[in-house]
């Protein structure tokens, strides 16, 4: 008998045991939904619920089998199944799905505490997942180091705005094909380890909010040359930013903001560094000037220069060089002089902050950027040319401060006022006038 053409052959079954375990995971993310009243289908991947995908991968293959489970509203375009507020996380997860690649909640666990499943992770479910993503779930509670198995397929491992705790183990450097590593907002704590440099396919390195502390190991910037974003933010980070992040030429955004980075100022190799387009140093106090490294950072969009004790001139070279600039924070510093001129060369800005700083001097701006995107506040030095700049900067946290600038002395040009011999000839021109005044004043009997 000639078989049916492929486009018309029935797709293989689900495996009746990941089926079963599907409908229980189910449950535990929504007991309130009747799934098996919705899907009362015998085979759950001819017609899945959103976020449940099955992969056939060749007419050969005799069992479907699910390789995506994601939860958690995303949007109304992707209404994935919805947790409901006593949603729990079912162990079925970590060991029934033996093809899964990629397992995803979103705002899932956020009412009554949810533990980590205490489970021994499957070595099928360990070797095939390659995503696993855990997003604004903060009554999900549970050690970071109990949460990794042998995952050696993994390729991206988000955590971000959990309840996860503890340190980064160790082990952390088996996960040799880890792409990216999202551990923001959690409440990790203590010292990056040295075997976080051996994951050297890393391109996207975020351990922001957290409690990390100690040094910043020089192997981030040995090793890790493909990063094209470490975010080490709101950490409590000690000691010199690492020169090895000279290293990371291939780096576009870098976050070190809010640490206790300091008094080494801002490193020099950062102009090294020709991709980068977002740096954020803020909040660290590295004292010194700002340097003269904006040469080869022509397409750098935003700056993130705040409380960090700068001191100083504002560099010309900022607004010669960084024509794309959109944000400028040089805020709360101790920056003193003018305004650089060269400053209305940045057309794209959406915001220049230099509030509480002791700049002086002529504000060398539009009426339109002072009044949307330029923060001067706590400069009393300075000084606009027009009253109606002054309007503009109303109910701003500048009002009050500035005040026009005194109009300077314009010398009034005397014609025929040209040197001869050293000796300016107007005195001549007007010993020429007081003769003929006394001429008519003969002719007038005077």
């Amino acid at each position: 008998m000639a078989m049916p053409p492929l486009s018309h052959q029935q797709p293989p079954p689900l495996d009746s045991s990941e089926q079963d375990s599907l409908f229980h995971v189910l449950h535990s993310i929504n007991p309130q939904i009747p799934w098996h009243s919705l899907f009362p289908t015998l085979d759950l991947c001819v017609s899945p619920p959103h976020g449940v995908v099955c992969d056939f991968p060749s007419p050969s293959n005799q069992t479907a089998h699910i390789v995506e489970l994601s939860f958690g509203y995303v949007s109304d375009f992707s209404p994935n199944p919805p947790c409901s507020p006593n949603a729990t996380l079912n162990p079925l997860l970590f060991t029934s799905f033996t093809h899964l690649r990629k397992l995803f909640f979103y705002k899932c666990f956020n009412a009554s505490r949810v533990s980590l499943p205490d489970v021994v992770v499957s070595p099928s479910f360990a070797s095939t997942l390659e995503e696993l993503v855990f997003i604004d779930n903060p009554s999900l509670v549970g050690s970071f180091s109990g949460m990794l198995g042998n995952f050696t397929s993994l390729r991206r491992l988000v955590l971000t705005g959990n309840g996860v705790y503890g340190e980064v183990p160790h082990v952390i450097g088996d996960l040799v094909n880890l792409e990216e590593m999202t551990l923001s907002r959690n409440q990790l704590a203590g010292q990056i380890p040295s075997s976080l440099g051996t994951l050297v396919k890393l391109k996207v390195l975020d351990l922001s909010h957290n409690g990390f502390e100690g040094r910043v190991p020089e192997c981030l910037g040995n090793n890790l040359t493909e990063l094209l974003k470490l975010d080490l933010s709101f950490n409590r980070f000690v000691g010199e930013i690492p020169e090895s992040f000279r290293n990371l030429q291939s780096l576009e955004f870098l976050d070190l903001s809010f640490n206790h980075f300091g008094d080494f100022g801002v490193p020099l190799f950062l102009g090294e560094i020709p991709r980068l387009r977002e740096i954020y140093l803020s909040g660290n106090i590295l004292g010194g000037k700002i340097p003269e490294i904006w040469g080869n950072l022509g397409g750098v969009l935003r700056i993130g220069f705040s409380e960090m004790g700068l001191i100083g001139n504002i560099p010309k070279s900022m607004g010669f060089y960084l024509r794309n600039l959109s944000y400028l924070g040089l805020d709360n510093n101790n920056l003193e002089g003018p305004l650089p001129e060269e400053f209305v060369l940045l057309k794209d800005v959406d915001e220049i902050n230099l509030e509480n700083n002791n700049l002086s001097g002529r504000v060398p701006f539009s009426n339109r950027i002072v009044g949307e995107k330029l923060k001067l506040g706590g400069n009393r030095g300075l000084c606009v040319d027009h009253k109606d700049m002054l309007r503009h900067t109303k109910n701003k946290s500048c009002s009050g401060q500035l005040k026009l600038c005194n109009k300077p002395d314009i010398p009034i040009p005397i014609p025929n006022a040209v040197l001869f011999n050293g000796v300016s000839l107007v005195l001549f021109d007007l010993h020429m006038l007081f003769v003929s005044l006394g001429i008519l004043f003969v002719f007038a009997g005077l």
